[in-house]
């Protein structure tokens, strides 16, 4: 049987149960004051509807259901067509277009696209401390994809988008920003920021790595231009191999995107390259992942926080 066919996946109920079972694993909490202790479900009758989900404060006596301070706050779209797209957006391994979406969950496409940059933005997370802690290895490397918004194309990369992409060895988990240049002044406050002083610095020969390496317990390179790849543990190729994925989901699954959006769908493949198979985790135990990081964040269509 599908996962698909779960009853939170199509039917509303099933569904506020099964978010408010990941998000108020011990109970409600109230979104505005904070407290647990006197929340109440408020009950339809036969004089008055109520809301799905609906539940009243006693603290602050202010109502307030599941997806209130979440992304999925004032959310036209069916709450378990949302499940269905953090569901598809998380078990892509290469991402689900907004097309795809819109056929699936038989919405429009601008409503697709949305729903899609909610989910990115809920599986965007903050860093959670310096890589290479205790002398392990880290990997970073840059990539190159699209064109700079108004960059005329020449032959070399300099008119592309730029993104600088870390690799934990030890911890096998990718930390991705999108950088306007790959100047040492640009990457190195990103890196000093990201990994430890006793880390490992491996990187190809590229130039802008040389005095940063400074920075660190040692600095490895590989050189590609004599066709070396690896030497002994010192190489690139794990980081190289998270950008083989990326750049197949955004050429071949999303095919283009504007530079203002970018860091988003690196949020969305940093997601679930830090949330795979590999490291114990199955598609089920991703979503509630995902849906775990939709609290405390907003998302408006127009607006700062459209282009934040």
């Amino acid at each position: 049987m599908s996962v698909l066919s779960a009853p939170h996946f199509h039917n509303e109920e099933a569904a506020f149960a099964k978010l408010e079972s990941v998000i108020w694993p011990n109970g409600p909490v109230c979104p505005h004051c904070g407290s647990d202790a006197k929340v109440y479900a408020i009950k339809a009758n036969a004089a008055k509807r109520v809301r799905l989900g609906l539940k009243k404060c006693g603290a602050c006596r202010k109502q307030f259901t599941v997806k209130v301070g979440t992304v999925f706050e004032h959310g036209r779209v069916p709450l378990h067509k949302f499940l269905q797209a953090v569901y598809l957006m998380c078990s892509s391994k290469k991402g689900c277009s907004s097309k795809q979406l819109e056929r699936t969950l038989e919405v429009t496409y601008k409503t697709a696209w949305f729903m899609a940059h909610r989910i990115r933005e809920a599986m965007r997370t903050g860093a959670l401390g310096p890589f290479g802690s205790g002398g392990g290895a880290v990997e970073v490397d840059e990539t190159f994809i699209g064109t700079e918004p108004g960059a005329v194309k020449r032959p070399s990369f300099h008119h592309k988008m730029k993104v600088l992409s870390l690799v934990d060895r030890d911890t096998m988990q990718v930390r991705s920003v999108v950088v306007n240049d790959l100047k040492p002044a640009t990457l190195a406050p990103i890196l000093n920021e990201n990994i430890a002083r006793e880390a490992r610095l491996m990187t190809d020969q590229a130039r802008h790595y040389f005095t940063i390496g400074k920075a660190f317990g040692s600095h490895e390179k590989v050189d590609h231009s004599v066709k070396e790849y690896a030497r002994g543990d010192v190489t690139t190729n794990t980081v190289e191999s998270y950008f083989s994925t990326f750049k197949r989901g955004m050429k071949g699954t999303y095919q283009h995107c504007a530079k203002q959006h970018l860091h988003r769908y690196l949020a969305e493949f940093d997601f679930r390259y830090n949330q795979r198979e590999r490291l114990g985790v199955n598609d089920r135990e991703r979503t509630d992942v995902a849906l775990l990081g939709i609290s405390g964040k907003r998302l408006t269509y127009r607006g700062p926080d459209a282009q934040a």
